[in-house]
Parts: structure tokens; sequence; C-alpha cells
């Protein structure tokens, strides 16, 4: 059921929101580094991409925005949360 719901939600959502919602996921399922807030995996932006249901062209727009409002980090392949809270509120549905 798990699967039937994400794929629900990822075709429910607008970008931005499927972005922060894989990010999460990622985070939730992969764990976080030492830190607590960078993901404990590195990840291309292609696979992200694929990940949120979107093309990479898109995914490299959505993260860029994170960055610039201060949601995530990007160093290369490894990415930073540093807002949780704000990422779960561009996640939930409308």
């Amino acid at each position: 059921w798990q699967a039937d719901y994400r794929f629900v939600c990822l075709i429910q959502k607008h970008l931005r929101g499927r972005m922060a919602a894989t990010l999460l996921s990622l985070g939730e399922f992969f764990g976080y580094r030492e830190d607590g807030k960078t993901l404990a995996f590195e990840v291309t932006r292609a696979e992200l991409a694929n990940l949120a249901n979107m093309i990479t062209a898109n995914a490299i727009r959505t993260l860029s925005a994170f960055v610039s409002e201060g949601l995530i980090t990007l160093d290369k392949r490894r990415i930073t949360i540093l807002d949780e809270a704000a990422l779960q509120y561009i996640s939930t549905p409308d």
C-alpha cells in the first residue's frame, strides 16, 4: 500500500511538493549522517528527478530554489536539510 500511496501523492502534488516529499522520504528511509541533517548517501540531480517524477531541469530549478530559500544546502551530490518543518509544509498536499 505504501507504493500506491507514494504514487498518488506524487501525481497530486506540484513540483515543489514532490521534491520536498522526496527529500524527506529519502531521509526517513536511508537516514542521516552524524550531524542529523545531511542525507546519509549521495544522489545525483537526475536520480532525484526520477524519484520525484519530474524532468532533470525542473529538479535542478526546484533544488536551487530550496537552496536560495535556505531550506537545504547542496555540495555536489550531498544534500543537507536545514529546515525540515518547511519541507514538511511544502510537501503537504493542497
